[in-house]
């Protein structure tokens, strides 16, 4: 004898799947399948919710199918709604459990066949039917920006980390505009977005000197999507300091430091030897650690080997995630002017790196030029976004006709610990 499996909305017992279709065939189960009993081994079928075809099911919650394994299994399910879209599922290896991997519509009519074998090997099927309504909750985009409130360089971007991925542009495009950065002095800015969750927003040349940022939103209450509306988020507040850029000529082994455009301090440096380049192009200070432990064998340096390398490291400027500083290199001191002998980091003397440290800030600008290095890049690895030009950087916006819809999401570098 054919049976049928238990069905059941994986919810609290408010939420119900109610409106069965009357064509319900298999194991003679006659009349309407609300009236039936709970489920026995003649294979009635049994709801976890209230009996009643004025209530509807819950879209946001999954569907399940399950059955006793010494009673049969379920062979196959498909959920189709009134256009013939089908429901996502994954059945048990064992067959004794079938639930739904997509989400169901709003406000939509679904016929789902249940297809059972018994434990004789008889085949049986249910046909069921059912509406969805409202979804009881609604899920909340909530937006969480970067960096911490305080004073920065003029390289700082300012970012947005969405609690939920978004990857429809017509949804991207209703999070761009309730998403607001206002700067006084005023100037021509963009979010570009990084991957499904985050967003950097810079201006099209640095931040003004001294200039006040705030970042907000007013998505609070805003439908994004279907079943998702903006959530409230704490605005921030961000200061620019002076405009200080360092530039390094690794051809030419010297480090320049402008302040508002005007050069303060040249440095004797040494960059990546061959093999271990510099990185070209502009960085932004991430941040400022006086003492790192500095280990060849965390980028893949054999320990033992010719470049094997253990150093305690002093007044160690970040400004990638994988590790590259600007930092006192008191072992290099005759090569620094002259030759590239580091493994990736810019070396100086204990004074200069003391000055260097004391004097930038996160969001300061350091830019290397004229190394045989790879180009920085511009998201996986710290805050490479300068050396994206400002037409290629607006095409990551959604707001931007022609824009793709969507960018390729930027892998992040693991952060990993430093080399010298």
């Amino acid at each position: 004898m054919s049976h049928s499996p238990r069905f059941r909305t994986v919810a609290s017992c408010t939420t119900l799947l109610v409106v069965l279709g009357a064509g319900i065939t298999a194991c003679g189960s006659d009349g309407h399948p609300l009236s039936a009993a709970p489920y026995d081994a003649a294979g009635q079928i049994a709801f976890n919710g209230p009996k009643d075809e004025s209530r509807k099911a819950d879209p946001d919650m999954p569907l399940e199918f399950t059955v006793d394994g010494d009673e049969g299994r379920i062979t196959d399910v498909t959920a189709t709604d009134a256009s013939g879209r089908y429901v996502a599922g994954e059945l048990s290896a064992d067959g004794g459990r079938w639930h739904s991997t997509s989400p169901l519509a709003a406000g939509a009519r679904y016929t789902v066949r249940v297809s059972t074998e018994n434990e004789d090997g008889a085949p049986g099927r249910k046909v069921l039917a059912f509406d969805t309504g409202t979804p009881t909750t609604k899920k909340r985009l909530n937006v969480t920006f970067g960096p911490k409130a305080g004073k920065y360089g003029v390289g700082q971007p300012v970012t947005a980390e969405l609690s939920a991925p978004v990857k429809d542009r017509a949804a991207r495009a209703v999070v761009e505009r309730a998403l607001k950065v206002d700067s006084k002095p005023a100037v021509e800015g963009a979010w570009h977005w990084v991957d499904d969750k985050t967003l950097h927003y810079r201006p099209k040349e640095y931040w003004p000197t001294q200039a006040t940022v705030r970042a907000h939103s007013n998505m609070g209450g805003i439908k994004i999507a279907e079943r998702l509306w903006g959530g409230d988020a704490k605005p921030l507040d961000i200061t620019i300091g002076d405009r200080l850029v360092a530039v390094t000529d690794a051809s030419a082994h010297t480090m320049t430091v402008f302040r508002n455009d005007e050069a303060i301090k040249e440095i004797p440096v040494t960059t990546g030897k061959p093999g271990f380049d510099t990185r070209n192009g502009v960085k932004v200070v991430l941040g400022k650690e006086y003492f790192v432990r500095m280990r060849g064998t965390s980028v893949g340096i054999a320990e033992g080997s010719a470049d094997s390398y253990d150093l305690p490291v002093y007044y160690a400027t970040r400004v990638t995630w994988s590790g590259e500083y600007v930092h006192a290199a008191p072992w290099s001191t005759g090569s620094q002017g002259s030759a590239n002998v580091s493994h990736g980091c810019t070396g100086m003397s204990t004074d200069n790196a003391a000055w260097f440290f004391e004097n930038v800030r996160e969001g300061d600008i350091v830019k290397v030029v004229n190394s045989q290095g790879e180009d920085m890049d511009p998201f996986g690895n710290g805050f490479g976004d300068w050396n994206v030009d400002w037409k290629k950087w607006r095409t990551g916006s959604a707001l931007v006709d022609g824009a793709p819809d969507g960018p390729s999401q930027a892998e992040r570098a693991r952060l990993r610990p430093e080399s010298a």
